[in-house]
């Protein structure tokens, strides 16, 4: 009975190995050399074979010639190249035309290889065009043999299916318990040797298969096959049994199975899959010397596992080799090879192999595009990186974050919004989440916008999101309000990021530190720097900052000790921080060190076209470093102007004046202004040193020069201040004989003037430049009217304003409070009140302080009413009346006597708002003491203390006058020592108020013992004292006491009427008339009138 198994049903379903180069189970049939007929016929009964149905292949495939006989076996569609046998021996397959040298195992992995490629194409092919099978008839043979084996459906046969189940059962068991001998017992000679391989093959556990491949050693049908150590193979690698392996591989090696791609492959991607890359590219050494050719897929896993440790060399040097060996890269191959050359600097080539990529017509993926335009972004191609852009955009590629983040720093650094704007909106459109990268970028383009309030409600909502936790995120918000000059808030978000543990990278530190030095804080800047020099060299720019800071702090000292640091510890210079060490070393008048620091610098071939470098390398070393070399008269555009004022400024300090007058020259020739020069003055007035100001004057007059106006403006002010009016007149006499001289040259001499406490010299002066037609301003003539009215020169203050308001200058609303102030205190009340009606007149608002003095205007003139009628006029205007305006008013309602008007008003003034202060209380208090009320003095007394202010001498001069008044002498005096142990020493006026109060009563022992006191505490009695006591004995007519007084204090008394004029009737009644007569010729040699009608014992009780 013939045979007939349908061949086309016996295609494999399962590979032998995971990785590429694929291979089923038929082709183990080559590893069967010499077998008869018959035995090939029981072979191919076996259940190894697949009873799936067969579809049609996409292509044809050569077929692997035979020399055994073939079976004949009947198909229902033409038969299947990928058999091994058709089944129909009147119809054997025909031989190629082009034979192939045979391969390893008899062929089998051609046939693996084309099985797989026929799969693939399957697969694609899948949908409305699918191949289906067709129904295959088989042979009564063949249906005989396929019930007998069971199979009912499945892939395997029975036995087989149950070996694979007692194989998997030993992973049930511990090591070393389970004998596979004993186990796979009943299974010797049951298994053909492809079942073992289907057996083996569908291990899952490294133990079974090593266990069984032990007992498949041990069967007679089991031969040497490179399929099965591959199996073994992969099944180590797979769980990184990288030892057991290698010792399989050599095994194989030993036992004369010589390895194919596909072993040498799946070894590779074991060592591959568990990072031995060494092993690896040792072992593929191995490989390339064999001439054996790996797949795509395999160098795909040997590209992308070098990758994922950043051997981007490596994997760029793989990829060399991969090309040499015509091996065609896929889309991944692609992918991974161009994120290498990227990450490793190979830009360039990076994008000729993506243009290789599309030209193969292989999509890139996203990440490609992201990392590309990234690396467009960095270099500064950001055209190439737009065009990046549309490219993908044109394929339908959404962007991720990162290639949006990619694009807004871009945007950022260009400057370009609007775009960063559409960019957003695309996201929104796309539905792109934000994260914390974009927010970053956007508080970034907010703070560059100016928009410092919508950058920190977005980093507020980060926070609120839950997505801040990236330092740059906090640094970039930092930078923001750093930017906008509030270093405190960025400080304040650096405190945030130590508060939650963010790890402080260099440029936190770097931040960190521009914040202190933008708000001065040394201490904190230099532990700031020391932080950052913790880890690694400091940057130039952070160096610069601290001498910045020291130079702003005129920490000369701290500069020079820093600048030695740092080139101990060999900080490279930049121009910047090179220009502020000049700056200093300079100001310091240090020679040899910029000598030694420009040659050091200037000797750096890539400063030799800088300027600034090369005009001090000429200066110090006598010629220019690189290709330029001058010799005598050096061209002005060869040289840098702020070099010269720095060289200028050295030799200055060094008095060097003979150098300084030859850089001066080059300055003057080169620069073609005095710019230079009048910073450098400008600078050193600043500093206060005359001395080097006439120096530098000085050589400049000799050299037929001037400097500008505000120079020498600058100069007299600097010579006013200290008080040289003689120097100051020189420069204004050298510079008023200029055609060009200003209104500002007289300004600043005036202010000298003033300064020196010489107003009718500034007076003269102002009128001689109002005759030149010079137009000296509001605030000159303020000032000389202040001097003036200071100095008690009423008459010519009076003269000046009715110049000025004859000639209707441009005054303002201080000249104005000026002239009224002046007036006052010259007692011109009337005139005061006009200057008032001529500033309305004018259109001049008044302000507060202009009603303040108005108030004392009419109070001082007694016109209470008026005074009132001022105060609601600024009420009326909307002013905001402060303290001075209602105490003001207050102290002449209460020198009126009007103490509930007083209090009344003081009682507004708070309920205003206006809390008062310690004149305020001693307003009030002294009101009340006036008027003798003892209790409102107190309380007011008690209320000041609680407010917090400390009362002064004068309110415990107003606290003495009350209790004195109102006859409280204990308290009077206990209130004198009181103020004495709150450290507030007192004063004769304190002492006088109870020595009149003693005298006034006639207790003249009690006054004598206060004023003893008033001696033992240090003080000099004044000559309200001594009337005091005199008062006293006249008064009371104690003649002895007040002769014994007057001889006591004759000597340290000053002449006064009163006392002279007492003691002369004290002398005469006691019958001492020489001594009355001569102090009475005293009185007259010193033009001191007599006093005739003093009585003596005037308040005597008469019996």
């Amino acid at each position: 009975m013939k045979l007939n198994l349908h061949s086309q049903q016996t295609h494999l379903q399962t590979e032998l190995v995971p990785f590429p180069g694929k291979r089923t189970e038929s082709s183990i049939v080559s590893h069967f050399p010499g077998k008869k007929h018959a035995k090939q016929m029981d072979f191919l009964k076996s259940t190894f074979l697949s009873s799936t149905a067969l579809l049609y292949p996409s292509f044809p495939l050569p077929k692997r010639p035979s020399t055994n006989p073939k079976i004949p076996i009947h198909s229902a569609i033409r038969p299947d190249p990928y058999s091994l046998s058709d089944g129909n021996p009147t119809k054997p397959k025909p031989k190629s035309k082009n034979p192939k040298n045979p391969l390893s195992d008899d062929n089998a992995r051609r046939i693996i290889k084309r099985k797989a490629q026929y799969l693939s194409a399957l697969r694609r092919n899948q949908g409305s065009r699918a191949m289906t099978p067709k129904w295959i008839k088989r042979t009564p043979e063949q249906m005989v043999k396929y019930l007998e084996d069971e199979r009912n459906g499945e892939l395997y046969g029975k036995h087989v299916v149950a070996a694979i189940k007692v194989v998997r059962g030993m992973g049930e068991r511990r090591e070393g318990e389970v004998d596979v001998r004993k186990v796979m017992g009943s299974f010797v000679g049951k298994l053909t040797f492809r079942e073992m391989c289907v057996v083996l093959k569908e291990q899952k556990n490294w133990r079974q298969v090593r266990d069984f491949f032990f007992w498949m050693k041990l069967q007679l049908c089991y031969h040497p096959s490179v399929i099965v150590f591959t199996i073994v193979l992969r099944a180590y690698g797979q769980v990184g049994k990288i030892k057991l392996a290698e010792q399989t591989f050599l095994e194989m090696l030993e036992v004369g199975c010589e390895p194919d791609e596909v072993a040498c492959g799946t070894m590779l991607c074991t060592y591959a899959r568990w990072g031995r890359h060494k092993a690896m590219l040792s072992f593929y050494s191995a490989v390339q010397e064999r001439g054996i050719t790996l797949s795509t897929a395999v160098y795909n896993f040997m590209l992308s596992s070098l990758q994922k440790k950043s051997l981007h060399e490596k994997v760029v040097e793989l990829w060399g080799q991969m090309v040499d060996k015509g091996v065609a890269p896929n889309r991944f191959t692609y992918t991974v090879v161009i994120n290498s050359l990227v990450k490793g600097g190979l830009c360039e080539e990076a994008f000729k192999t993506f243009d290789e990529m599309k030209k193969h017509d292989f999509v890139p993926e996203e990440a490609t595009y992201s990392l590309l335009i990234s690396s467009h972004t960095k270099d500064g191609n950001w055209q190439d990186a737009l065009i990046l852009y549309e490219d993908m955009r044109s394929r339908g590629i959404v962007p991720s974050n990162y290639t949006c983040a990619s694009l807004l720093t871009l945007y950022y650094k260009n400057e370009d919004y609007s775009k960063a704007l559409s960019l957003f909106t695309e996201m929104e459109r796309n539905k792109i989440g934000v994260d914390e990268v974009i927010y970053g970028l956007l508080i970034r383009i907010y703070g560059k916008l100016g928009l410092y309030e919508d950058a920190e409600r977005t980093f507020e909502e980060i926070d609120q999101c839950g997505f801040l936790s990236d330092e740059k995120t906090y640094l970039a918000m930092a930078q923001v309000h750093l930017n906008a000059g509030n270093a405190e808030k960025a400080l304040d978000i650096i405190q945030i990021m130590k508060s939650r543990d963010i790890w402080f990278s260099r440029f936190a530190y770097i931040v960190s530190l521009q914040c202190y030095v933008m708000i001065e804080d040394m201490d904190s800047a230099e532990v700031a720097f020391q932080a950052l020099a913790k880890t690694g060299l400091p940057d130039y720019g952070s160096c610069n900052d601290m001498l910045r800071l020291y130079i702003r702090l005129n920490l000369t000292e701290r500069a020079k000790k820093f600048i030695v640091q740092i080139r101990k510890d060999q900080v490279v210079f930049d121009v910047e921080l090179y220009r502020t060490v000049v700056r200093i070393y300079c100001k310091e008048g240090m020679v040899e060190d910029i000598e030694r620091l420009t040659k050091e610098i200037g000797a750096n071939v890539s400063y030799k076209d800088n300027k600034f470098i090369q005009t001090i390398f000429k200066a110090m070393c006598g010629e220019y470093q690189g290709h330029l070399k001058v010799e005598g008269t050096v061209a002005s555009d060869q040289l840098d102007t702020g070099a010269l004022g720095y060289l200028l400024r050295l030799y200055l300090e060094c008095k060097d004046f003979r150098k300084m007058e030859d850089i001066l020259k080059l300055l003057l020739e080169t620069a073609g202004n005095m710019s230079i020069l009048t910073q450098l003055v400008s600078n050193v007035i600043k500093e206060g040193d005359i001395s080097k100001v006439k120096a530098l004057n000085d050589r400049v007059v000799k050299l037929g020069c001037s400097v500008d106006d505000v120079t020498n403006a600058s100069m007299i002010g600097l010579y006013g201040k200290e008080q040289k009016l003689e120097q100051a007149q020189d420069v204004f006499t050298a510079a008023a004989d200029s055609p060009s001289c200003g209104k500002l040259i007289y300004n600043s001499m005036i202010d000298a003037y003033v300064k020196c406490r010489k107003p009718e010299e500034a007076y003269s002066l102002y009128k001689d430049a109002i005759k030149k037609g010079h137009d000296l301003g509001a605030v000159t003539i303020s000032k000389v009217v202040n001097s003036l009215t200071n100095f008690g020169k009423h008459r010519e203050a009076e003269e000046m304003i009715r110049m000025n308001l004859q000639d209707n200058l441009g005054l303002d609303t201080v000249a104005y409070n000026t002239f009224i102030k002046a007036m006052l205190e010259a007692g011109k009340l009337h005139f005061a009140t006009s200057i008032y009606d001529h500033m309305l007149s004018m259109g001049v608002p008044p302000s507060i302080q202009t009603f303040n003095t108005l108030i004392s205007v009419y109070g001082r003139g007694r016109k209470l009413e008026k005074a009132v009628e001022i105060f609601n006029v600024a009420r009326s205007l909307g002013m905001t009346l402060d303290e001075k305006a209602y105490m003001n008013l207050i102290c002449y309602y209460g020198k009126a006597g009007k103490r509930d008007e007083a209090s009344s008003l003081y009682t507004k003034m708070q309920e205003e708002g206006i809390k008062p202060g310690r004149v305020s209380y001693n307003i009030m208090i002294n009101i009340y003491a006036s008027a003798r009320q003892c209790d409102e003095v107190e309380k007011l007394f008690e209320s000041m203390q609680r407010d917090g202010f400390s009362p002064d001498s004068a309110t415990y001069l107003s606290l003495v006058q009350t209790y004195t008044e109102c006859l409280k002498y204990a308290e009077a005096e206990q209130t004198i020592r009181s103020m004495r142990k709150m450290g507030v020493p007192p004063t004769c006026a304190h002492f006088n108020h109870l020595l009149h109060a003693f005298a006034k009563v006639g207790t003249m022992r009690e006054a004598e013992r206060v004023y003893k006191e008033l001696i033992t505490t240090g003080l000099c009695p004044d000559l309200a004292c001594y009337r005091t006591m005199l008062r006293g004995y006249l008064d009371y007519g104690l003649v002895k006491e007040g002769i014994k007084f007057f001889e006591q204090i004759r000597d340290s008394a000053d002449p006064d009427r009163f006392i002279m004029s007492a003691v002369v009737h004290i002398y005469k009644y006691e019958g001492k008339e020489p001594e009355a007569r001569s102090v009475r010729d005293s009185m007259n040699d010193l033009g001191i009138p007599f006093l005739e009608n003093l009585k003596l014992g005037s308040k005597m009780k008469t019996p």
